[in-house]
């Protein structure tokens, strides 16, 4: 196994390294937190008699005490590796690292510390970027109550011979028009009115599937006339009628 590395000063002094694993060297353990992240290869690794595998991009924190052992699979592994005492890690102590801010801050860490002048400054900061980049950041709330887009569909294929717009629908949401259309949009993927757009020919094209006529298929899903429904299907997907 072969490293080179980097040292952090302040309050709480943290060791980066750059290293190549390959045959296992027997299991030990030390009194800091060690943080790894794959950047090629994989590598097999046992903490307390718990194996797993990491490939390139995915990391661990082994805690302080936990006996464990480290072999590359099919030849040799490069990893990052942070030798730590910040009590920082603790709650991440045991854990993969979640998302990819880890993975791509690793990367760019390990490319740092394969040139010949290493950048000081990215060095210097690492250990408090990489436990900060190690939990994925909470997703976005959506805000207001949920909307139950079953039952709204199921309103809205009940009402089809009458107008309805965007209004309508966020009325029955118990939203603004506004909200609405932005809810539809994060939650759907698609604006009010291609939404319910999207819906009408769904039940178009299921009804024609069982054999109803145009005719009837267009009343019931209010098409103004069978020629408009037609006219709708083929747009949509070349639908033979």
């Amino acid at each position: 196994m072969t490293w080179r590395s980097a040292v952090s000063s302040g309050p709480t002094p943290a060791a980066l390294s750059l290293r190549d694993y390959g045959p296992s060297r027997g299991s030990h353990a030390h009194d800091h937190f060690q943080v790894l992240v794959a950047l090629q290869g994989v590598l097999a690794l046992e903490v307390e008699g718990r194996g797993r595998r990491l490939a390139a991009g995915q990391g661990f924190v082994v805690a302080p005490g936990d006996r464990h052992d480290f072999e590359a699979e099919a030849g040799a592994s490069r990893c990052l590796v942070l030798d730590t005492r910040d009590a920082a890690w603790t709650p991440h102590a045991g854990r993969a690292a979640e998302g990819p801010r880890a993975a791509a801050l690793a990367h760019y860490l390990g490319l740092c510390l394969a040139q010949p002048q290493p950048a000081a400054l990215a060095l210097a900061q690492a250990p408090w970027l990489l436990c900060e980049a190690w939990t994925a950041p909470p997703s976005r709330r959506l805000r207001g109550r949920p909307i139950d887009w079953a039952a709204l569909s199921a309103w809205a294929a009940a009402h089809w011979q009458g107008p309805l717009g965007v209004e309508d629908l966020a009325a029955r949401a118990c939203l603004s028009p506004s909200q609405f259309a932005q809810r539809c949009r994060d939650e759907q993927g698609l604006s009010p009115l291609a939404w319910l757009r999207a819906l009408r020919l769904a039940q178009a094209r299921h009804l024609r599937a069982q054999g109803l006529a145009v005719a009837e298929t267009a009343r019931r899903t209010g098409y103004r006339s069978p020629s408009a429904l037609t006219a709708a299907l083929r747009r949509d997907g070349g639908w033979r009628t």
